[in-house]
């Protein structure tokens, strides 16, 4: 890919090229990961997107797995942090230290030097996200949004492309500090990753426990991610199309929190059950999502269902429920489907 596309036949020419990408680094993957196909598309269009993804489920699933062996798929360096409550904001993004210039002892001087933290890789694994305290949870907030460190006045810009891929358990509460809003809102996806079926499970009890281990190969370096990433911003979208992402996210919006002025679009589940509603990253997530999906399905423009393939992962992490909807039991995932079910494909 020597040039940016512009026209749609452009875009679609170089979306060979991007599915090529795409399903050979699907390929090294499955090799190691058994199943969880939905998990694998979500987290490689986080990548694509240049978004950061949530990876949600109980212990010895394969999260960390996936994520590792994402990061053997892709020459782009990796660094791991086992979030911890003990962890300290510094053990993120580095310190400055004191350092002795070379040369003869007699003009030696001392000088500070920052020591860079492993946040400063391509891809960042933070494992068990939710256990770190929030003050160096919010070490992790600039890194996401501004793709830099600022430490003792100066920022550091972090390489490209930067992708935060987080884990977190939802059963053990225990020494857990649940994430804030505003970081939450900071990932494109979050993914819900379940335990594999009786089928899945034998297989990857044959792939564990017969000594023999898989060779994952590099497919992707960093110009060409980079080149996806500015090419998925490039898929046109149609108004009208790019108006149902809108209005789904405002319908995520009860009265109570609503603009003065603004059109009533929640539907009675949300007016019930919803304290607060989705932010503009929200819209920014779907669309971009929505872009990802139809270069892989091998059209030059988002459809409708595209957005309403990838409104799950979306939104679920972004919609802050209330007591109601806490005591009865109702989940984020349940609103979204009810609103995807509700919401009129064309504005009235």
């Amino acid at each position: 890919m020597t040039s940016d596309p512009s026209t749609p036949a452009e875009v679609l020419a170089a979306a060979a090229q991007f599915r090529a990408d795409y399903d050979a680094v699907r390929t090294e993957i499955a090799k190691v990961i058994v199943g969880q196909e939905p998990i694998i598309e979500g987290v490689l269009t986080c990548l694509f997107t240049n978004g950061h993804a949530l990876l949600e489920g109980v212990p010895g699933i394969g999260k960390t797995l996936l994520v590792r062996t994402l990061a053997r798929a892709l020459n782009l360096s990796f660094s791991r942090i086992q979030f911890t409550p003990d962890l300290m904001p510094a053990d993120i993004s580095g310190t400055t230290v004191v350092v002795e210039s070379e040369g003869d002892a007699r003009e030696r001087t001392r000088v500070f030097k920052f020591q860079p933290g492993p946040v400063f890789a391509q891809i960042l694994l933070a494992d068990e996200i939710n256990r770190a305290t929030p003050k160096t949870q919010s070490a992790l907030l600039e890194a996401m949004q501004e793709r830099g460190v600022t430490v003792g006045g100066t920022t550091h810009k972090l390489p490209e492309p930067f992708l935060v891929m987080a884990t977190q358990n939802p059963i053990e509460q225990e020494g857990t500090y649940p994430l804030p809003e505003a970081q939450l809102d900071r990932f494109l996806f979050k993914l819900l990753v379940t335990p594999p079926s009786r089928a899945e499970l034998s297989r990857i009890l044959d792939r564990t426990t017969a000594g023999s281990e898989s060779n994952v190969e590099a497919r992707l370096d960093s110009p060409r991610i980079l080149a996806h990433q500015r090419l998925i911003r490039r898929v046109p979208i149609a108004p009208s199309i790019q108006d149902f992402a809108v209005r789904l996210v405002l319908a995520t919006h009860p009265s109570a929190t609503r603009s003065p002025g603004a059109e009533p679009l929640a539907p009675p589940i949300v007016e019930k059950y919803i304290r607060l509603g989705a932010s503009p990253r929200a819209a920014q997530s779907l669309v971009l999502a929505g872009k990802c999906r139809a270069l892989l399905a091998g059209r030059a423009a988002v459809s409708i269902e595209d957005l309403k393939a990838v409104a799950l992962p979306a939104l679920r992490h972004r919609l802050i429920l209330n007591f109601e909807a806490s005591a009865e039991g109702v989940s984020t995932d349940a609103v979204v489907e009810n609103l995807l079910a509700t919401l009129p494909n064309e504005a009235s």
